[in-house]
């Protein structure tokens, strides 16, 4: 029985136990017609309330017995009331004794679970969701539904166009359910799990309003927001960086979520801190500005996608990537996972295709030694339809050219853990697969995002790369040279990234055990 199921039935025991009261006052009145009216009413509602309990709980549980013998009770209390054989005090004592029973059989016979209904969109990004799941469908206490739900691309003028479902491109282990055929708003989950914080914000796509957060809200008790992305680590004083990625934490997902999980407790400080300003130039008040309260909604418990790739990082290499991972002398060659992005897009915009040309150009000189296994963001065509269609056909026209070669493999798994776990460094764009990266503890490259402003072009030394790191966990690409150099040190890049920041990072336990940890926090 679920947790609402159990409440209602708790609530029906109660307006029996005051019916009683009801029914006592009214003998001692001497007002047997309203008596007998009332009995009347009593039975009706148990044997409603009998055939409930059957339903729930199956045939011949021992609750429906009980319910039974009040029902048999009440038969012979109306039947003494009557033929003016009614003891007015007996009658109380008799139906509270037999409902006290019923109460008693419904507290310990009846095992009470929890629903809670998980609702991702693409199927690459539920990595951020799937351990709490996990950990989840293990709990016997607990049903666990996975309804992967639909998207829209946006058309130019933000009307709906094409829809996607990717409810079939989830892991074999993980059982999903038709998004048509799950109706929370009449099952009414105990709690709500979403990766989608946008809503109407979003400019590229948007996933069906019925499924926004504003009204998730309305039929549960716990909506928890979990990002699909991860962040690299920002320290609480750095507002430079900070003013970054504030966008994440003041957004429709965070306003209308009881919970909020974010990757670690310095993230938690900046959430709070900005979620806080963001309220207050949206002129909220209340729990959106209350520290002690903000600080009870955003937790730091970790990101169930960093505790992804960490799992990951023995993925077997599928059949067709590894004809073009070796050499002619059939050697592994060294792979490079580049990955591009939507933000990368809109910020080189027209010099966005140049950019990507200049970059495959220099990988093609390493075609003996790499391997380039490229992802592209899932949502980049629709992107570039709705916000730059100006691109669209250079883009895809590139994309054709470039996966073309036979040292080139396009990842379209719908995850990028494979592609993580099988790489030897990373160069493209930062974010969260940046981010995610980290933990493998591999060499990592960022790519200039305003191509060519920002590439000098005076070449660097190697030292000087190295230096350039400073705080951040990655390279930027800031010489004309700086992407060969990354790629021709690539092993001692790795050294050098190990010593200097992944060791420390990861005995932080940074998404370590993250599923089971939100699971259980949230269930108290």
């Amino acid at each position: 029985m679920r947790k609402a199921q159990m409440r209602q039935v708790l609530d029906f025991i109660e307006s029996l136990h005051q019916a009683h009261e009801e029914i006592e006052s009214a003998m001692g009145r001497k007002n047997l017609i309203l008596a007998q009216n009332m009995l009347g009413e009593c039975q009706q509602f148990a044997i409603s309330f009998g055939e409930n309990i059957e339903k729930l709980e199956g045939e011949g549980h021992i609750t429906v017995s009980y319910v039974e013998d009040y029902c048999e009770v009440l038969f012979r209390v109306y039947e003494d009331v009557c033929n003016g054989h009614a003891n007015e005090p007996q009658i109380h004592k008799i139906l509270e004794e037999q409902l006290s029973r019923i109460e008693k059989s419904v507290q310990n016979d009846i095992k009470v679970k929890k629903e809670i209904a998980f609702f991702p969109y693409k199927a690459s990004m539920w990595d951020s969701l799937e351990s709490v799941y996990l950990a989840a469908r293990e709990d016997p206490e607990c049903d666990a539904f996975v309804v992967p739900i639909p998207y829209y691309d946006l058309n130019p003028d933000r009307s709906f166009g094409q829809m996607h479902y990717e409810g079939r491109e989830y892991p074999k282990n993980i059982e999903v359910m038709d998004w048509q055929s799950y109706h929370f708003e009449k099952r009414k989950p105990d709690a709500i799990y979403i990766h989608n914080p946008y809503d109407s914000w979003n400019l590229v796509t948007s996933i069906p309003p019925r499924f926004y957060a504003e009204n998730l809200k309305k039929y549960t008790e716990k909506l928890i927001y979990i990002p699909y992305f991860v962040l690299s680590e920002i320290e609480p004083e750095d507002q430079a960086r900070i003013d970054k990625m504030k966008h994440f934490c003041f957004i429709p997902g965070t306003v209308w979520a009881d919970k909020v999980i974010v990757q670690s407790e310095k993230m938690k400080q900046i959430y709070v801190n900005e979620y806080s300003k963001g309220a207050m130039a949206a002129g909220l008040s209340g729990r959106h500005v209350d520290r002690d309260l903000l600080n009870q909604k955003i937790l730091g418990l970790g990101s169930p996608k960093l505790e992804k790739i960490a799992g990951s990082l023995d993925a077997e290499i599928p059949d067709d990537w590894q004809s073009k991972m070796v050499t002619k002398d059939n050697e592994r060659k060294k792979v490079i996972f580049f990955n591009t992005n939507v933000s990368l897009m809109l910020n080189n915009q027209e010099r966005f295709i140049d950019n990507l040309r200049r970059i495959a150009c220099i990988m093609e000189s390493y075609r003996e030694r790499f391997t380039v296994i490229w992802r592209e963001h899932p949502l980049t065509n629709e992107a570039l339809k709705s916000m730059h269609p100006d691109l669209q056909c250079d883009y895809l026209a590139f994309k054709s050219e470039f996966c073309s070669k036979e040292w080139v493999i396009l990842d379209t798994l719908a995850e990028a853990h494979t592609a993580m776990a099988v790489s030897d460094g990373y160069f493209g764009a930062g974010g969260s697969l940046a981010a995610m990266y980290f933990v493998t503890g591999r060499p990592m490259m960022v790519t200039d995002y305003h191509y060519p402003n920002e590439i000098s072009l005076k070449p660097t030394t190697l030292e000087k790369l190295k230096l350039s790191m400073r705080h951040r966990t990655y390279y930027n690409e800031k010489n004309i040279n700086s992407l060969n150099l990354f790629l021709e040190n690539i092993e001692d890049l790795k050294v050098y990234q190990r010593q200097r920041f992944h060791d420390s990072l990861m005995a932080d336990g940074l998404g370590k055990g993250a599923g089971r940890k939100i699971y259980r926090v949230l269930s108290d």
